[in-house]
């Protein structure tokens, strides 16, 4: 049902499309947005009941923003029509919220009176079975595929509950950052077969911690697309200008960041963790909004580092999650603090949150840029790993990755908002 309602949502905004000469309008407050395609966020589409359907899509206007469009349709399958069209958010700030009763149907709630769950955020303790799924496409050459392998921590117990390929696996150690990264290699009849690994997850939330034995200065020398130039100095220098204390420098970087790039997904050179392209465009994800922080951090002697992983929905308990995510850990006081910047910019309620804490529900896979392994790719180290890096013939090409989760049991899951919420 959910590919009817992709075909009936697109549908919809082609014919409006080009009604309108090229553009999609939509009534916003007293204006008309005039917006483009992006994308139809397929995890979130939805029969409600019989006849009625939800869809969630990605547009952006003329001047940058993305605008966030929920959709309301009836109708049976190739004869749905759209009965209401809501902005939900821009650039990734929501104007409401989604919240899922107890009987499995949704309702909406104001983003005032919203709790830190619906807001992304669990507290204590968080347990779900992870899914990390990946088509390959046609191979056409020798193949070789790099993934990322979850690990436990103080932090999160990982267990493999099972793994999935077409092919045998090994599996290697990334030394510089402790990683461990699946490696394979398919062959031209594996084409459009299906790496899948699951994992049974059980993760804490994450705040200011003392890690015996650690080497911060090492977390100061520069990477690839995140370096330590004249431009970065003098924009740490100046921000942190009359602040002694690393703890109240690294606020007022985190500050600075928030203030100067806006969350943004569309056009090119997003994504990379490009801290100069973060800086010169004053937008990106999250890779560039912590690559940006991470940067100037060194800048002024502060040790920083890059993890990456995925959020898992606190408001729902089961179901797709839009692509991956990451954050950054900064030294201080002799400890290493977590921040969440992109998440802190999106709700503004939860920026002191988001300085000093991790939330329980995310999972993470892996640490650092740049990483080196043995028989690495031919495309050099890897920027950072997430989704996998696949080689056809020594050329790099995009591999369809998804991931699922599930909670063990919704009564789970509201026993842990309960306790969400409880807290302040």
């Amino acid at each position: 049902m959910t590919a009817d309602i992709q075909a009936a949502i697109e549908k919809h905004i082609d014919k409006e499309t080009r009604a309108g000469g090229g553009v999609f309008k939509v009534p916003f407050k007293r204006d008309e947005l005039k917006l483009k395609l992006v994308r139809v966020h397929t995890e979130y589409l939805a029969t409600l009941a019989p006849q009625k359907h939800f869809a969630c899509v990605d547009l952006v206007g003329a001047d940058g923003p993305v605008y966030d469009v929920d959709f309301f349709l009836t109708g049976d399958p190739g004869a749905m029509t759209v009965t209401e069209t809501t902005v939900h958010k821009i650039n990734a700030q929501p104007f409401y919220l989604w919240e899922q009763r107890g009987d499995g149907t949704w309702r909406r709630r104001s983003v005032k009176q919203a709790s830190g769950r619906l807001l992304g955020v669990l507290h204590g303790q968080d347990e779900f079975e992870f899914t990390y799924r990946v088509k390959l496409p046609a191979l056409t050459n020798s193949a070789r595929m790099w993934l990322p392998l979850a690990q436990s921590d103080r932090f999160q117990s990982i267990e493999v509950t099972s793994l999935t390929t077409p092919v045998p696996t090994k599996e290697i150690l990334e030394a510089g950052h402790g990683n461990k990264v699946l490696f394979l290699t398919p062959r031209a009849d594996d084409s459009g077969k299906i790496i899948e690994i699951r994992y049974r997850v059980r993760r804490t939330e994450k705040t200011p911690y003392y890690e015996p034995g650690t080497q911060p200065d090492r977390y100061l020398a520069p990477e690839t697309l995140v370096p330590n130039n004249t431009n970065f100095q003098a924009i740490a220098r100046e921000v942190t200008k009359g602040k002694a204390a690393d703890l109240y420098r690294a606020r007022a970087l985190y500050d600075h960041v928030i203030e100067r790039l806006r969350y943004a997904k569309y056009g090119s050179g997003w994504g990379r963790g490009d801290a100069v392209y973060a800086c010169d465009a004053r937008s990106g994800n999250c890779s560039d909004f912590h690559s940006y922080f991470i940067a100037l951090a060194r800048a002024v002697g502060i040790p920083a580092r890059f993890a990456i992983g995925a959020a898992i929905p606190s408001e729902r308990d089961s179901g797709g999650i839009d692509g991956y995510h990451c954050w950054a850990e900064f030294f201080a006081e002799g400890k290493w603090w977590p921040v969440d910047i992109s998440e802190a910019d999106k709700n503004s309620s939860l920026s002191q949150y988001y300085f000093g804490h991790h939330p329980a529900n995310r999972i993470e896979f892996s640490r650092g840029r740049d990483l080196v392994v043995e028989s690495g790719p031919a495309s050099g180290p890897i920027n950072f790993l997430a989704y996998p890096v696949l080689e056809i013939g020594g050329q790099v090409v995009k591999a369809e990755t998804t991931f699922q989760f599930r909670r063990s049991s919704a009564n789970e899951r509201h026993k842990l908002a309960a306790l969400s919420d409880a807290r302040p």
